[in-house]
């Protein structure tokens, strides 16, 4: 049985989660936030997850590369880190997932999904890297929840070609660098800011992936499908808050307003076996 809200995303087992701190210094941290001269400024705050359970949550936020990150660990061991560069307009999810081992699976996979970063979606870096909190124990849970945002990522990204759309890519998804996936709606608009078409290649066209079963209908592990993955941010800063006061003839920021949003993913495998996660309840 799997707790709801995990996406499908198995249990790990004990054995696997023994494995993720040795993991974590490879892989963990979105690396390509703060590779700058300044030490980005970090915020650990605990956050309760969509199925209820608690966990850590780290936001950093460089201001000399404007960057905001984010990474928290599901209790199945899955590491979810995202990525708002804020000079490229490029939104950037990694999911680090361990394999179970005991199904011949791989130690872990991960994917990557980039998409454009629309104005007033998170607060800008500036503000994020002043942020503290009087009660670093207390369990944040968000005041908004957005909706579920399904995206169809019909794009793959060329990973030798990364530094053309962020400069993060190079880091924080480099073990996805055959798992690097966008849309085609954000690609228009990155071609328009200058981006070089070399980046992006195209998936199987709608009409084709239509035609393809969706992974979790699928018995044979050597053929193409359509996989599904999900993910959310359980806590993150969208809006700044503002305050009037008679002293002042004009509002200030008094604090941020924090929200949760869930994303639905789903794209081209060529092969069954590359999304093992994606089952029938």
């Amino acid at each position: 049985m799997r707790p709801s809200g995990c996406y499908g995303l198995p249990k790990a087992s004990p054995a696997l989660l023994m494995l993720l701190p040795l993991l974590v210094p490879l892989l963990g941290a979105p690396r390509g936030v703060g590779a700058g001269v300044g030490s980005p400024a970090e915020l650990r705050v605990r956050v309760r997850l969509l199925d209820g359970q608690v966990t850590e949550e780290s936001l950093q936020a460089d201001s000399d590369n404007d960057s905001i990150s984010l990474e928290l660990r599901k209790p199945d061991g899955t590491l979810v880190s995202f990525i708002a560069d804020f000079k490229k307009y490029v939104k950037i999810f990694r999911a680090l997932i361990l394999g179970e081992l005991e199904k011949g699976q791989s130690q872990f996979q991960a994917l990557c999904f980039v998409t454009r970063l629309h104005h007033n979606e998170i607060i800008p870096s500036e503000a994020m890297a002043k942020l503290r909190q009087k009660n670093p124990r207390a369990v944040r849970q968000a005041e908004e929840v957005r909706g579920l945002e399904h995206l169809h990522m019909d794009i793959a990204v060329n990973f030798s070609q990364r530094g053309l759309l962020s400069p993060h890519l190079r880091n924080v998804c480099a073990e996805a660098m055959d798992a690097i996936y966008t849309r085609q709606e954000d690609v228009k608009f990155w071609l328009e800011q200058g981006v070089d078409s070399s980046i992006f290649k195209t998936l199987p066209k709608d009409t084709e992936q239509a035609l393809l079963p969706r992974c979790r209908h699928v018995g044979d592990r050597g053929v193409p499908c359509v996989c599904h993955y999900g993910l959310s941010l359980a806590w993150y800063p969208c809006m700044l808050k503002y305050c009037h006061s008679r002293d002042r003839p004009a509002p200030y920021k008094c604090g941020i307003r924090s929200c949760q949003k869930s994303y639905s993913f789903n794209f081209y495998m060529p092969q069954r076996q590359l999304c093992p996660w994606d089952e029938d309840p």
